[in-house]
């Protein structure tokens, strides 16, 4: 799922103390000859607050089911992301279908500044002071999804000093 990112830590539900976020719950129909049949389709973010974070996708006949057929897919993609006190290590753009997010970190006191699932995905992760935009699409799949993709690009400054071969100083310094 997450190939296309490099330097990305999946990480085993095991151990962590995981809580999950219901981001929205859709009602299906499919019609047939005998009339129309309803279903549910639920998605949940699901994180231990403090860097580890996945997303999943549950469809059933009854919504409670749906949403733990959800939490059971997320508890598959857990990912961890690098957090730098309670923000982010610098702003990113994250894009997918026709949404786009835009997350940028915070000073301290600042809060989450984000609105419906970016801030469901920004609470999970355990960011506590960040600026975020989301445009474009506002369909729940497509802003997780986007947010997802901005934060697996984030990198701290020891990952970049290693990509580079350099110092820590070094990097800080241009």
């Amino acid at each position: 799922m997450f190939q296309k990112y490099k330097n990305v830590e999946t990480v085993k539900p095991g151990g962590l103390d995981l809580k999950d976020r219901l981001v929205g719950v859709q009602r299906v129909t499919k019609v047939t000859k005998g009339g129309r049949a309803f279903g549910f389709s639920a998605i949940v973010v699901v994180g231990d607050e403090n860097g580890v974070v996945g997303h999943g996708l549950g469809k059933s006949k009854e919504v409670a089911t749906a949403i733990a057929k959800a939490i059971e897919d997320g508890k598959k993609n857990l990912i961890r992301i690098p957090l730098n006190k309670g923000t982010l290590p610098h702003e990113q753009k994250g894009k997918y279908g026709g949404a786009r997010v835009y997350i940028q970190p915070a000073s301290h006191g600042t809060g989450v500044i984000a609105g419906g699932a970016v801030r469901a995905v920004l609470e999970a992760v355990g960011v506590h002071d960040v600026l975020s935009k989301s445009q474009g699409s506002s369909n729940p799949h497509n802003v997780v999804k986007a947010t997802f993709d901005a934060l697996l690009q984030l990198r701290d400054a020891r990952t970049i000093s290693q990509q580079r071969g350099i110092s820590m100083d070094k990097v800080f310094k241009g």
